[in-house]
């Protein structure tokens, strides 16, 4: 079974910098990596993975047009097998209370800490296979 992890940021480096960052993991074909630029896109590419192939949402919450934090309940309500962690530049109290009262299971900061996604990541594959 692939397993993906479904990237949401509108920023077009953001794709080159987590393949990079996780080349090892995807050559090696421990996951799959799929990118949405946009809140509605990665909605509808929540919604047509087979269950339970896909098994993390990661998620910039500032974005043009709906935000990470208005897909949150939405993509929560289609998928809510699916744990979502919310990436920001703004990682204040308030931000961190709203992502997690909207369902986001984390928040990480930018610069995001890549070491600690991939212990995320691990712990989301065992729990998987």
């Amino acid at each position: 079974m692939s397993v993906y992890i479904l990237v949401v940021d509108d920023e077009p480096d953001v794709e080159a910098l987590f393949r990079q960052q996780f080349r090892r993991d995807l050559r090696a074909g421990r996951f799959l990596m799929e990118f949405a630029q946009s809140a509605p896109a990665a909605l509808q590419r929540a919604t047509d993975f087979r269950e339970p192939s896909l098994i993390l949402i990661l998620s910039d919450i500032n974005m043009p047009g709906m935000s990470g934090l208005e897909m949150l309940p939405e993509v929560r309500a289609r998928r809510p097998d699916v744990p979502v962690i919310m990436i920001t530049a703004y990682g204040d109290a308030d931000t961190r209370k709203k992502a997690i009262e909207r369902g986001a299971e984390g928040l990480l900061t930018k610069p995001i800490d890549f070491a600690m996604l991939r212990q995320e990541i691990d712990t989301r594959l065992g729990q998987a296979a």
